[in-house]
């Protein structure tokens, strides 16, 4: 399932409600009962569909089904993080869930997990190890298992996991999937339960390396109410002539299979135009080890070691021995790994001088379900090799298929690495990597946007449309179709207009037309409140426009002020 052919279908008279009750009944018959932890009734999913279909067809992700992780919230379904006795409802969508709905998408379930987030093998929960969906007796991977099982399945066209030490990426390898790892602080964490709140990165699986850029435009959205947010600078791209970096000598922890499918990844980045170099990965191992064998697992038991401490028995056993171990970490050693993290990013640094991206194996090794099972603890460590440093360092990762070992059973991939910034240009290369349709680095898509009240330029609310960098596109008038009422005041809330189309008895009103790019867009519309709304307005020229409309409701105890000829030309006679 991937966002261009539902986008097919949709052109071709497919709704969302059909799209989401075809997916609704699919997953009954996977018949995994350790997939979600949340699954909506399919009369609540309908309804979420229905109200997609009275938004406009032109958002960027309209009608697209997606599954979020259960550490990541979704207002109204109960977040777990993995764990039945740590639940709460949650009132508010995480940030990066309210963005992906402004664009029109539509969350169809909560999906299982390593508890807390701790591990990288999909069998750390109590309510079961989420079946990998190439082959059930290899790890779906962690700790996104049902994140990333539920695309490969193809009940979603993509899903949101999160990657602290690799598990946006780990999963993607075990099930054919592209898995993105933004630049740490690109997306917003807000609604997420922490694992290591320093590093913790929300991440995107997908099917094609197409549809995680589509996804990346709608969230990557600076928020100045994450405290870890930041506003990264994009980078450019590479030429058609680039340099790879490969490790001098790659570890597979005696894995049969993987030596080759390595071996021919770097093949393939040759055909492409790159240029192999050989480079000593000390520093980037020696980062990595700071992260379990530092103060930074003692970010864990920050984020949730009060509840394990009020209710051990609600842990999954790996999963506590794990948290418990993290405690006893002093203000010196904290201070002393810092200062060692420095020293091993300034020596990764020289390696980037001589490479553009970095190319590793995503695990040195596959596992089945019953060797981690016998042995939980070396099986995880192994898988994180080559993972557990990116947000240590500071670096975007997008993790790429690359065959299959055990005689074509078991999935695996390669990761293409780079700092910061570098996102789209990584999710480029790995389409082109995938022999997919080449990404074009664009500007993003500006959608219009119809105001005519308090929005237009110079008014009371214009700052809303200023602060994300709408553009004008012109000052017009609309159809003769419309009638214009003023609501009264609410409380603080001043008089608002309304505008209701009436094709006998309406008249041409004045009105702007501004432009946003989709990600602005989503955030803007998101936060209208009622009973105004987003829908499509005609213009005098005959064009419709997303732009704002009023519910019938709106004009109880409203005076019509059609005969002004717009708000501006109200407000200035009244």
């Amino acid at each position: 399932m991937t966002i261009t052919e539902l986008k097919t279908r949709y052109a071709g008279g497919a709704t969302p409600s059909e799209i989401i009750g075809e997916i609704r009944d699919k997953t009954i018959a996977w018949n995994d009962p350790a997939l979600f932890i949340h699954l909506p009734e399919k009369s609540v999913l309908l309804e979420i569909a229905a109200a997609v279909e009275a938004m406009p067809e032109g958002l960027p992700l309209w009608g697209i089904p997606f599954v979020v992780k259960d550490n990541i919230d979704v207002a109204g379904w109960p977040t777990t993080a993995g764990c039945p006795e740590y639940a709460y409802l949650p009132t508010k969508d995480a940030e990066v869930v309210r963005l992906l709905r402004a664009a029109g998408a539509i969350p169809i379930a909560k999906a299982n997990m390593d508890q807390f987030a701790t591990g990288l093998v999909g069998t750390r929960s109590p309510y079961g190890v989420a079946r990998n969906a190439i082959d059930a007796e290899f790890l779906p991977g962690g700790s996104s298992s049902g994140s990333a099982s539920s695309v490969a399945a193809d009940l979603c066209a993509f899903s949101l996991g999160t990657d602290t030490a690799g598990s946006g990426r780990v999963p993607a390898a075990f099930q054919e999937l592209i898995g993105w790892k933004p630049t740490r602080g690109l997306l917003s964490n807000r609604g997420l339960v922490p694992a290591c709140r320093s590093l913790d990165c929300i991440s995107v699986f997908a099917n094609t390396a197409a549809d995680a850029l589509l996804v990346s435009e709608a969230v990557s959205v600076y928020d100045e109410a994450d405290a870890f947010s930041r506003k990264v600078i994009p980078k450019g791209g590479i030429g058609a002539r680039f340099r790879f970096g490969v490790p001098v000598s790659p570890d597979f922890a005696g894995d049969p299979d993987t030596p080759g499918l390595f071996a021919a990844a770097v093949e393939k980045l040759k055909s492409l135009g790159g240029t192999p170099v050989m480079v000593d990965l000390t520093a980037f191992t020696e980062a990595a080890k700071l992260l379990y064998e530092g103060p930074w697992v003692a970010e864990r038991w920050a984020a949730v070691g009060g509840f394990v401490e009020k209710n051990p028995d609600a842990v999954f056993p790996v999963t506590r021995k794990i948290l418990e171990g993290s405690k006893g970490w002093d203000a010196a050693s904290t201070f002393l790994a810092q200062y060692k993290l420095r020293e091993h990013a300034r020596d990764a640094e020289a390696v980037w001088k001589k490479i553009d991206v970095l190319l590793l194996p995503t695990t040195p090794r596959i596992h089945t379900v019953a060797e981690n099972l016998q042995e939980p603890y070396g099986t995880n460590a192994t898988l994180g090799r080559y993972t557990n440093f990116m947000n240590l360092l500071d670096l975007a990762a997008v993790a790429v298929p690359a065959g299959r070992a055990r005689s074509g059973r078991a999935p695996w991939g390669v990761t293409l690495a780079a700092p910061a910034g570098w996102d789209v240009v990584l999710l480029g290369l790995a389409a082109r990597f995938r022999g997919e349709p080449e990404i074009e680095i664009r500007k993003p898509t500006r959608i219009p946007l119809l105001v005519c009240g308090a929005h237009l330029e110079g008014l009371a609310l214009h700052w809303q449309l200023a602060d994300r960098g709408a553009v004008l596109r012109e000052k017009t008038r609309t159809a003769p179709v419309y009638r214009m009422f003023a609501m009264p005041p609410v409380g603080t809330i001043p008089p608002r207009p309304a505008l209701i189309r009436d094709d006998e008895r309406g008249a041409g009103i004045d009105v702007e037309v501004w432009e946003l790019e989709a990600a602005d867009f989503g955030d803007f519309v998101s936060k209208i409140p009622g009973p105004l709304g987003i829908g499509k307005v005609k213009l005098e020229n005959g064009e419709e426009v997303p732009g704002f409309i009023a519910e019938p409701r709106a004009i109880e105890g409203a005076g019509e002020i059609t005969d002004f000829g717009g708000w501006r030309a109200w407000l200035e006679r009244s």
